[in-house]
């Protein structure tokens, strides 16, 4: 089977959405943390349309502004209250933003994608649902805004299977 570029042989499968982590902030204070999932990696531009009049074949569309849309991570609670400290700043009216990036890699744990959410912070916070009649995982939940994003791939991980398809 081909890989779409004309070469036989070497297929790139996509990637699995079990294969990320999670980057908090920067230098000394970076957290790491496995998440179990993540939602909410999502950009939007608002629209205005303008109806043009005596053009009635079509309506002009014109862009507006971007909205990043919330982030959301969800993991087993662990013995840290990183998280927790970090929104309960903000609830005492000290917003601390970081910079935020959900890294996804392949099945050799290299990574390959980079989404980049900047100048975020804690909106709200979810505990576990505790129920005597389960045996589940406690999970926390954390959701973030952000002011903007971008998109990076990994160029060294595309030029090594580029040059080997």
């Amino acid at each position: 089977m081909g890989n779409g570029r004309g070469q036989p042989g070497n297929r790139i499968d996509p990637f699995l959405t079990s294969r990320f982590r999670v980057e908090i902030g920067s230098g000394q204070g970076k957290i790491e943390a496995a998440f179990t999932e993540c939602s909410g990696l999502e950009v939007q531009t608002e629209v205005f349309e303008y109806q043009e009049g005596g053009l009635n074949s079509y309506t002009h569309k014109l862009p507006v502004k971007t909205k990043v849309s919330n982030i959301t991570l969800k993991r087993g609670i662990v013995f840290s209250n990183k998280l927790w400290d970090w929104f309960s700043k903000v609830m005492n009216g000290n917003i601390e933003r970081k910079n935020v990036s959900i890294v996804l890699h392949d099945l050799l744990d290299q990574p390959v994608m980079r989404w980049r959410f900047y100048g975020c912070y804690p909106v709200k916070w979810s505990g576990p649902n505790f129920n005597a009649n389960e045996n589940a995982i406690t999970i926390e939940t954390l959701e973030l805004a952000a002011e903007s994003m971008d998109i990076e791939v990994d160029a060294a991980w595309g030029q090594k299977h580029e040059a080997s398809s």
